[in-house]
């Protein structure tokens, strides 16, 4: 069995990108929720480097089209390159948000340490840019922006190489698009897998299929947004939308990325408390977590059915 990397945990308390509050306390309730006891269990040795600083909204007003832009670009130029070391130390991160706007500071972070597939599982495509976004909410912009569509100074962020090509994405679960994100998705040509194919072909049939699309690349980025959960599972997100997966196939989402491999890096981002019950979608973070990272139902060799 490989060595398993050292794990280092950062959290990005940011809740700009978006309108709605609570979802800064994310960290703190996926910490909660043991995160680390839980990856320590399954025999990896965990760093928690705390949290990145990140300025209350009322302080970080303004932005036009894209609101508290400038805030945003800080918060994630501070997380790129706290990204960028724990990458090229040979860690492997897990940032806990948040709002997605992270992820323009994630991804371009461990994107410095080579060229790097992402695998966006997610119940919409944040895929907007200010032009195109109905509500301005930076939060539905990041995937765009990591591949060069957007604001300058979000595309910039972390450098001219710090990007990813559309082909080098999958989205998997999306099931809510706004009508001129559609255009920019065909445009780019980035490969999608709605609610719709999964409903058709299964999870397994589309998790093979995004991972084999992402094979050739040396490192993979795993982005977890907790909304492509149905809400009845998940109740504790910002934007909700009906129609997720079910508990067992996100779960085997996650255990079938780590059978073919695992990741090189991860986001779990969108956990509001506020919205929650009882913590209960932190704690499934936690536990989708460990499903991603090598938690099994039975320690035996697999068999073929």
């Amino acid at each position: 069995m490989p060595e398993r990397p050292p794990v280092a945990i950062l959290g990005v308390p940011m809740d700009l990108g978006q309108d709605r509050r609570g979802v800064d306390m994310g960290p703190s309730a996926i910490r909660y929720a043991r995160l680390q006891p839980a990856l320590e269990e399954l025999g990896y040795r965990v760093s928690d480097l705390g949290n990145v600083e990140v300025p209350i909204p009322e302080a970080a007003s303004g932005g036009g089209k894209a609101w508290r832009l400038r805030a945003v670009r800080e918060v994630c130029l501070q997380v790129a390159r706290r990204a960028a070391g724990a990458a090229g130390e040979g860690m492997l991160p897990v940032f806990l948000g948040g709002d997605h706007s992270i992820s323009i500071g994630t991804v371009a972070g461990v994107r410095s340490a080579g060229r790097t597939g992402v695998l966006w599982v997610d119940a919409h495509a944040d895929f907007n840019t200010p032009e195109t976004s109905p509500s301005g909410n930076i939060h539905g912009m990041p995937l765009a922006a990591l591949t060069g569509r957007g604001h300058p100074d979000l595309v910039g962020v972390g450098g001219e190489e710090a990007g990813v090509r559309p082909e080098e994405v999958v989205l998997v679960g999306l099931r809510s698009v706004d009508r001129e994100e559609k255009e920019l998705l065909r445009e780019a040509g980035v490969r999608v897998y709605t609610m719709k194919d999964i409903d058709a072909y299964g999870v397994a049939a589309v998790v093979r299929r995004a991972l084999e699309h992402l094979s050739g690349l040396p490192r993979l980025h795993l982005s977890l947004d907790l909304d492509v959960v149905d809400p009845e599972v998940a109740p504790g997100v910002g934007t909700p939308v009906r129609g997720g997966l079910t508990y067992r196939e996100a779960h085997l989402l996650m255990e079938l990325v780590n059978e073919a491999g695992g990741v090189t890096s991860l986001d779990v981002v969108e956990v509001n408390p506020i919205l929650d019950s009882r913590n209960r979608t932190a704690e499934l973070a936690v536990e989708l977590v460990a499903s991603l990272m090598g938690r099994q139902i039975l320690e035996l060799p697999r068999r073929p059915l």
